[in-house]
């Protein structure tokens, strides 16, 4: 597994006002839920090290057979693994030391017996085969598996894609994000031999079969997480480049169906721009070794590592659409920019729980006003974050319950974009909240993490507490409300509307002045010069204000 950093817990009121938050909310889970979605002791008590996924994929009936060959260490004795695969694919056999080894199955659940002893610190291996038409997907990539398409002229084209749903639904693995391979993984696809397949890492080589078809070998040098595991097939051309980036030549490669070549060659100009701002503000891309692709797919797009995926049809915006409404958000090609910052914050800097996706996404939507800030200028980047609060719903907190496999509110793109455009207005200082993102990168390099580490890292950079603030922002739907009156020469002023103890200075301009407001939850004044002056709250923090003078 990634090395898990050590976390602090915050105050017992962070605690136990996020406990009530989420009870709260009457949501049924089942024990399939808690077999995804938790670390059971099935799956503890080894280390995940290395995968060899070996499958042959025929489109002409929707099919994939192979094996998935498991390597792990022992870190306590115990003769029972879970490897999960989802229905209605189907474990046909399971190999340890030459042997058949016994199972049963438990909906999307395998435990395996072993025979052979199980000692702790050694080393070992399971080949996992399998096979089965997988779930096709509904409408990927949110409600994901296995798109089968064909393109114009009726080739097979084909796209995995199964964030939240779990790459269980077409291959046999430990379906948990908290353990990823640590060695690295290899990827070998046989699909028809008129086609090309793509997955992540590097192409090792194409083996021609004696039945015409060809197997794609990829080698994953990096952990990478499940989900961002995947596989593309169609009748691709493709074409490279080498981008100088912060650690050396960083080979690009693109892959387009071939009668879209022409587009892409275009439209992918975009990639060197948005590799050289991310590197800018969040620090060297986290994948050198396994190169940067970006591929085609019959759906929207995903940040598959090293692989990422594009739908966007070739149009700037998203789908030709700006989410910001500002006109800002047709400057850039939204998949292209979004896809591609997840590699810093999904797949580089990755959530244990998926209840914490906001890691993922908070940070990932809010790249794209940075992307905008470093090339059209501050006030760009910031009233494309400010259009998109349009899009906030408020509907229920942004982190999710715990150990169920479960996700929570999609305010984790808009909503969490604000949030740390907020925090950066606290921060008012543009180096050193660059400096704080650049960090967050090298710190937790490669591994994956906790919402309550994030918080502690971000409130030991900014010196302040800031459990308040993410209690406001992720485990509440409340929108903190600046309450004030003037009455006489005195500014009174308060937060409503708040979770308890919220502490968040406020910019406000007094007759064009600037001021730093401190308020807490009871009210606090301050002498100014005029009786009734002129006031504004700076709208770069996302919160409202009400004034309540009579």
């Amino acid at each position: 597994m990634k090395k898990i950093a050590t976390f602090l817990l915050f105050t017992s009121v962070m605690i136990n006002h996020a406990q009530g938050l989420l009870n709260a909310a009457e949501t049924t889970f089942t024990r399939q839920d808690t077999l995804r979605g938790s670390i059971t002791k099935e799956r503890a008590w080894w280390d995940l090290k290395y995968y060899h996924l070996d499958i042959k994929v025929n489109p002409s009936d929707s099919t994939i057979i192979g094996s998935n060959t498991i390597r792990y260490q022992v870190l306590q004795e115990n003769m029972v693994m879970q490897i999960d695969l989802q229905k209605p694919m189907a474990i046909t056999k399971v190999i340890q030391d030459g042997k058949q080894l016994s199972y049963k199955r438990e909906g999307n659940a395998y435990f395996i017996t072993l025979s052979a002893p199980q000692i702790a610190g050694k080393t070992k291996e399971i080949v996992v085969f399998y096979n089965g038409k997988p779930k096709v997907a509904v409408n990927p990539p949110w409600d994901g598996g296995i798109t089968w398409k064909k393109d114009k002229y009726g080739n097979p084209f084909v796209a995995s894609s199964c964030q939240g749903l779990g790459a269980s639904v077409w291959w046999p693995n430990k379906d948990h994000m908290y353990d990823e391979v640590e060695e690295g993984m290899m990827i070998s696809v046989n699909v028809p031999g008129n086609l090309t397949e793509v997955s992540n890492g590097r192409l090792l080589r194409i083996q021609k079969q004696k039945d015409g078809t060809k197997t794609f070998h990829w080698i994953v040098k990096n952990p990478i997480n499940n989900y961002g595991v995947n596989i593309n097939i169609g009748d691709y051309v493709s074409f490279s480049e080498k981008y100088k980036g912060e650690k050396g030549n960083l080979d690009c490669t693109y892959y387009a169906l071939r009668n879209n070549l022409d587009k892409a060659k275009k439209q992918f100009q975009e990639v060197p721009k948005m590799l050289k701002a991310f590197e800018y503000w969040f620090g060297p891309y986290p994948f050198y070794e396994d190169s940067y692709k970006l591929v085609e797919v019959p759906y929207l797009g995903m940040e598959h590592q090293s692989s990422v995926t594009y739908g966007n049809q070739y149009k700037n915006g998203y789908l030709g659409r700006d989410l910001s409404g500002t006109g800002w958000g047709l400057k850039f090609d939204f998949i292209i920019v979004h896809e591609s910052g997840h590699e810093w914050f999904a797949n580089n800097i990755t959530y244990k729980d998926i209840a914490d996706m906001w890691i993922h996404e908070s940070f990932t939507n809010y790249s794209e006003s940075l992307f905008l800030e470093y090339y059209f200028g501050k006030e760009a980047g910031y009233t494309y974050v400010r259009g998109i609060r349009k899009n906030i719903e408020n509907d229920k907190p942004i982190i999710g319950h715990y150990d169920v496999n479960n996700e929570g509110s999609s305010d984790m793109y808009y909503k969490g974009a604000n949030m740390l455009h907020t925090l950066r207005q606290v921060v008012s200082d543009d180096e050193k909240w660059r400096n704080i993102l650049r960090g967050l990168n090298a710190t937790f390099y490669h591994q994956t993490v906790t919402t309550q580490q994030i918080e502690h890292y971000l409130s030991e950079k900014t010196g302040r507490d800031l459990s308040s603030f993410f209690n406001q922002y992720l485990r509440d739907t409340q929108i903190p409300t600046l309450e004030y009156f003037f009455k006489n020469k005195q500014l009174e002023y308060r937060w409503t509307n708040s979770v308890p103890h919220f502490n968040l200075p406020i910019k406000v301009y007094l007759n064009n002045t600037t001021m730093i407001l401190e308020p807490s939850n009871e009210w606090k004044s301050i002498t100014i010069d005029t009786i009734n002056p002129e006031f504004e709250v700076d709208t770069n923090f996302y919160i409202t204000s009400k004034n309540t003078t009579k």
